[in-house]
């Protein structure tokens, strides 16, 4: 096993103790706020972090619930109908459309959840500044990208669009679009 497996398996099962305070901390803190080094350091360096000028780190609290349709109070057959959840998009895919509406001139790179309790979700986003990152080496890419979270085309925008599930056979409604065959995809 590398390094980085080791401090990810530490990560899991040692951090259960120290997330009980640190959410505490997190709560009062503000909704999407800016830290100096990722919590998870193994999953940061997967998704492309890297200790240079350039990267941020934003860590942001999303609340939990309140998603599902009203309850129903009126008589009906059992058959026929549920209540179901309303939204298309993922807390994960929300958490880095707010990081990336607080800082502008960034582009999102990846996310990862942190932690959650009874009232919020909390995930990490790495952020990179377009100026700051095009003279490294790799990172020409993000010159050309403009709000890639807003189009769904970050990895997690992918997977609420269904398109991370697969390809071919049983997946023909997932392209081009979900709304070019009016909603029926996305298995």
């Amino acid at each position: 096993m590398g390094a980085y497996k080791y401090i990810n398996k530490l990560f899991r099962e040692h951090n259960r103790s120290l997330l009980k305070g640190r959410i505490i901390e997190w709560r009062r803190s503000d909704a999407v706020e800016r830290i100096d080094n990722p919590l998870n350091i193994a999953r940061a360096r997967s998704l492309g972090y890297k200790a240079k000028k350039g990267y941020i780190v934003v860590r942001v609290r999303l609340l939990r619930g309140g998603r599902l349709r009203p309850q129903i109070k009126k008589g009906r057959r059992s058959k026929a109908r549920r209540r179901k959840k309303i939204v298309g998009k993922s807390y994960q895919w929300i958490a880095e459309e707010r990081a990336n509406k607080k800082f502008v001139n960034c582009e999102v790179i990846g996310s990862y959840e942190l932690a959650k309790d009874g009232q919020y979700y909390y995930f990490e986003v790495i952020l990179g500044d377009k100026e700051l990152l095009n003279k490294y080496p790799g990172t020409e890419y993000l010159d050309h990208i403009r709000g890639k979270v807003f189009r769904g085309l970050t990895s997690s925008g992918r997977k609420s669009r269904g398109l991370r599930s697969g390809k071919g056979k049983g997946h023909e409604k997932n392209r081009p679009s979900l709304r070019a065959h009016e909603r029926r995809g996305k298995n």
